[in-house]
């Protein structure tokens, strides 16, 4: 190698290591809790298509519902010595040991979707959430009104026992309701979030309810449990979406086309990208030393039947859902 050659190389080698982090790559490790929504397949789309916008590479890693396993790949990236995490925790207690971990290695912790207990809110940088507890409210109080002041027992199909989402999915709505003497919850119970549990959990409130003809709504934590619950309804005979109302939340595709059907009534969105806010956060914290607020909030709409279901499933089939 010349001289010349050699003080070029030496020159960008060391021009690369003086770039802030945005400008070379970033390599950021994805926690992601698995699979077991459409609106969480989404989620993983989106965050893929996100993240190569902006050519960083990010690493995710499935934990099929296990926080065992979203442990195990927090260690790993800690080890990879990643730039920062990204955590979708499956269940809001227990990060405190790893993500001290992480702390200790100076690798930043982003959480998405889901919050953590607060004893743990000095180990992560920032959360980007919907407000979760909002968004029941908004299932509440479109169910109250739609109601009026006839009486309504109502199913409730919660999500999974220990996730921070479903605790606040339920406050909102049961506080939403409590202004409503007509409006009782009568029976509840989780779904895990996914539709054959919503499916098989229905169907058991059906055979309790006389054959769910004294249900008079149902109100599921996420919309995946919610075709699960309109499958099971139209088997026993009923009619979803006339007969029995019905409000669920996250607007996945498959909710708008049971509305189009009749089958379905509203939906309160929840957005599937959280990655990209959550990336911006990074990139600047890294360049510049900006430190994000600690919560990061996205926006929560409600669709019901008459805003196109139609056009709105076709808008976003492709998305990964």
């Amino acid at each position: 190698m010349t001289p010349k050659v050699l003080f070029a190389a030496s020159a960008t080698a060391a021009l690369l290591l003086a770039l802030p982090a945005s400008a070379a790559q970033l390599t950021i490790g994805f926690s992601q809790i698995g699979s077991e929504s459409g609106w969480r397949a989404a989620e993983t789309s989106v965050s893929k298509q996100e993240a190569a916008k902006r050519k960083v590479n990010l690493k995710i890693a499935d934990a099929q519902q296990k926080q065992e396993n979203q442990i195990k790949a927090i260690r790993s990236f800690i080890a990879q010595n990643v730039d920062a995490i990204f955590l979708a925790p499956v269940v809001s207690t227990g990060w405190d040991s790893v993500l001290k971990e992480a702390k200790e290695a100076k690798i930043p912790v982003v959480l998405l979707d889901r919050d953590i207990d607060p004893s743990g809110k000095d180990l992560y940088l920032t959360a980007v959430t919907s407000d979760s507890v909002h968004e029941g409210a908004v299932a509440g109080d479109w169910l109250a009104k739609t109601v009026g002041t006839k009486a309504c027992n109502i199913v409730e199909l919660q999500g999974t026992v220990g996730a921070s989402v479903a605790a606040n999915r339920k406050k909102g709505f049961d506080t939403a309701i409590a202004k409503h003497a007509n409006l009782k919850v009568v029976r509840s119970q989780t779904g895990d979030f996914t539709r054959a549990k919503g499916k098989e959990v229905m169907e058991s409130f059906i055979k309790a309810e006389g054959g769910g003809k004294s249900i008079c709504a149902v109100y599921a934590h996420n919309d995946d449990m919610m075709v699960g619950a309109i499958q099971a309804m139209k088997e026993a005979g009923l009619k979803p979406g006339k007969e029995i109302l019905t409000v669920s939340i996250d607007a996945v595709p498959d909710i708008f086309k049971a509305m189009a059907a009749g089958e379905a009534n509203a939906t309160v969105e929840l957005t599937p990208n959280m990655a990209g806010p959550a990336l911006d956060a990074i990139a600047a914290f890294k360049e510049k030393g900006t430190v994000p607020p600690k919560w990061i909030q996205t926006e929560s709409k409600l669709y019901t039947a008459a805003d196109d279901p139609q056009k709105i499933y076709d808008s976003k089939k492709g998305l990964g859902y």
